[in-house]
């Protein structure tokens, strides 16, 4: 009872604390360039921003496809064999499909297509199907892919600003997540 009671003010502080520090945030014409970890605007242009309490209504609907692009750095080439590699564990919303970084300002051709097949794969090719795109609290990695979505065409794209931050504060499951090859792996 006392852990609920934590993760619920947790909750309510993640969530005025992310709406306190967006409302000064202006939302720019282009992708956030550079640092990512910072408060993002309230609103992004042609997508609906949800909160935590809608983003579980979608969730349990299964009305939408989540999507979580938190970034993960990936095993370095030049291990001496028989090194040992940990990855660093990602809990996600269950069923998500992880992109991992696919929100940064400027991608990669191979990164580019990386994520419009993940989106496709997602969404099973439907450009109309609901996409909830994520990462954590103050993350424009969600922001710049969610903005990416609609410039590959795809219609119905929701921003869910809190992440995971807000879905564990609010006492929401997580699963362990393991992402999409990236190109190269």
């Amino acid at each position: 009872m006392i852990a609920s009671a934590i993760r619920f003010a947790l909750a309510a502080l993640v969530v005025a604390a992310v709406a306190a520090r967006a409302a000064d945030v202006p939302e720019p014409d282009g992708y956030r360039l550079e640092d990512y970890r910072a408060p993002a605007p309230p609103t992004l242009r042609g997508a609906r921003v949800i909160g935590t309490d809608e983003a579980a209504k979608i969730w349990r609907r299964r009305s939408a496809s989540f999507v979580d692009v938190m970034p993960r750095p990936p095993r370095p080439r030049d291990l001496p064999a028989g090194t040992i590699w940990h990855d660093k564990p990602r809990a996600n919303i269950p069923g998500s499909i992880w992109l991992p970084d696919t929100g940064y300002g400027k991608l990669a051709p191979a990164m580019a297509g990386y994520f419009a097949r993940g989106l496709e794969k997602a969404t099973n090719g439907d450009r109309a199907k609901m996409l909830v795109l994520y990462c954590l609290a103050d993350c424009w990695m969600s922001w710049n892919a969610a903005k990416r979505a609609l410039s590959l065409g795809y219609s119905d794209v929701a921003w869910y600003p809190e992440g995971t931050d807000g879905w564990f504060a609010a006492l929401l499951p997580l699963e362990d997540a393991m992402p999409e090859p990236r190109p190269g792996e």
